[in-house]
């Protein structure tokens, strides 16, 4: 596996580079944006909070009277909404720099806004898959490495599958349809690596089992 920095002049889009003989690109795919904004940046829980923070602000500038002074408000409300706006920025832009791509040996991941890297991880390097939906068919799907092929969380964020920190594990974020992208993922895993079992940790995931909250990939 390697990171390659900066593709301004791609061979093709997603792939810093032309394709070796007999490989051939499969799937391509990014991020929703919107769930990319509630699930990865987390809009929904700081929007519920500083709801709460104006809540209690009020409460503290209501006067025993009943007069409110409303200047306060006024700013906080504006710079919540600011920062909200930035949330919902990067998640847009996270999404639209994001680019993944299913060949028939290897995932490739293109991520970035600033400093744009691409991750080839090879099929014969991926130890096991989870794919956790989140409804309206999107999900994640995270992808274990060999221990020895740790990739730095810093580097995969957010693209990463959560407090999975030590052994980070790269993941495709709030892909549209996940579970067909799963299933694809999964044949072609098993045609790279006919024989061999697809592990998730320590166990070997038998039987595929798509549930609303959690599958696997086997």
């Amino acid at each position: 596996m390697k990171a390659t920095h900066e593709h301004e002049w791609e061979a093709a889009p997603g792939l810093p580079s032309a394709l070796p003989h007999g490989e051939r690109v499969v799937w391509q795919g990014a991020p929703d944006w919107k769930r990319l904004a509630i699930h990865a940046f987390h809009v929904r829980k700081v929007a519920l909070y500083f709801a709460l923070m104006l809540a209690v602000q009020a409460i503290n500038l209501t006067a025993p009277e009943g007069q409110m002074d409303w200047k306060p408000l006024v700013v906080a409300g504006s710079l919540y909404a600011l920062a909200l706006g930035l949330l919902l920025g990067t998640a847009w832009f996270s999404a639209r720099s994001t680019l993944y791509t299913l060949t028939n040996k290897r995932v490739v991941m293109r991520i970035g806004i600033v400093l744009t890297l691409t991750f080839n991880l090879p099929f014969k390097r991926i130890a096991g898959a989870s794919l956790k939906s989140q409804g309206a068919g999107t999900g994640d799907i995270a992808l274990a490495l060999h221990p020895e092929d740790r990739i730095g969380w810093a580097h995969l964020w957010p693209h990463q599958r959560a407090w999975y920190v030590t052994q980070p594990q790269p993941t495709l974020r709030c892909v549209p349809h996940s579970v067909q992208v799963g299933e694809q993922l999964l044949a072609l895993w098993r045609a790279e690596r006919a024989g061999q079992s697809l592990h998730l940790g320590d166990a070997p995931v038998v039987e595929p089992a798509h549930t609303p909250n959690q599958g696997m990939l086997a």
